[in-house]
């Protein structure tokens, strides 16, 4: 087993009550098989109106010397020992799921207004947004100032839920793309691959793409060149799981896979509920080894990073 980077992860816990834990943010080492929750997330000011929604904290990224994470509407920002140093909040910023950051700018998916936000890290403001819709079977992209009234209305449409950030532009897909998006500087948006309904965490790797087939309980890269894999996720005895006897269509079930993080050209970490993290190896297509944090079948991961070496 190789040696591996410490992780973050945060969790949502659907269909809990006010006054119950929402998630959380949890360190994970594999190395030393130790797992430390950092932040309970319990606020008080939560929506409890549809499924997941408002529950929990989200997507996580990194600057230097401080640590980003996303709840539905809000942005915190963290010391590297968990000291809440500020939020920033946006009109246009709702549902947030993931978010990416590339040089001074963080991307945030607004899943509610089918958009991408983008967050001035030195300035400490929402200076960008962008809207996506369909005219027939072609993409489009619509920029908009989310510092002034006039942009987007609530939609949800495509329920885009995810972002990622590189040398080669941005690249976005949701529940309903059924595609992973290529969005140019120029705002032209063409379709990198197909992808499954329902899937999560879609984005290019290596040379073809890496995703949770969410519908299908299985981690799965797709090649042009290479073999590919599908590597299920891990599962449980009915009998463990808790809440398992709640019907109710908030609670997530068993085996959903949500958070997916790359270690490095072979090995890619991976979350599922109940709330687990597998080390998935890609080139051999099998599962390595997984970390359970609980049993309750409400509690699902979300984001999921390399924890910085630098912080360790």
């Amino acid at each position: 087993m190789p040696k591996l980077p410490k992780f973050i992860a945060t969790s949502v816990v659907r269909g809990s009550e006010k006054g119950q834990s929402h998630g959380g943010v949890f360190l994970i080492d594999f190395d030393n098989q130790q797992v430390d929750q950092k932040i309970d997330w319990n606020t008080g000011d939560i929506d409890f109106s549809g499924r997941g929604w408002d529950r929990g904290l989200r997507g996580i990224e990194f600057t230097d010397d401080e640590l980003w994470i996303a709840a539905s509407d809000e942005l915190f920002c963290y010391t590297p020992d968990f000291q809440l140093v500020g939020s920033y909040r946006n009109p246009y910023l709702r549902h947030c799921h993931e978010i990416s950051r590339r040089d001074h700018l963080l991307f945030l998916t607004s899943t509610g207004f089918d958009s991408l936000l983008a967050f001035n890290l030195n300035t400490r403001e929402f200076v960008w947004g962008v809207y996506f819709s369909k005219d027939g079977r072609q993409w489009v992209a619509q920029a908009f100032d989310p510092r002034v009234q006039g942009g987007p209305a609530f939609t949800n449409s495509y329920h885009i839920n995810m972002v990622k950030v590189n040398q080669d532009g941005i690249y976005l897909s949701g529940l309903n793309t059924q595609a992973l998006l290529a969005l140019s500087a120029d705002l032209a948006v063409t379709e990198f691959c197909n992808l499954p309904k329902g899937c999560h965490n879609a984005q290019p790797f290596e040379d073809g793409v890496l995703f949770n087939d969410t519908g299908a309980d299985v981690v799965r890269y797709v090649s042009p060149n290479a073999q590919g894999c599908a590597v299920p996720v891990p599962g449980f005895d009915p009998e463990t799981l808790e809440y398992r006897g709640v019907d109710d269509s908030r609670i997530a079930r068993q085996g959903f896979g949500r958070g997916l993080c790359v270690v490095n050209d072979q090995l890619v970490a991976a979350g599922s509920s109940p709330s687990t993290v597998a080390i998935v190896d890609v080139i051999a297509g099998k599962r390595l080894t997984a970390v359970n944090l609980t049993l309750d079948i409400r509690n699902a991961i979300h984001g999921l990073e390399c924890w910085p070496h630098r912080w360790s």
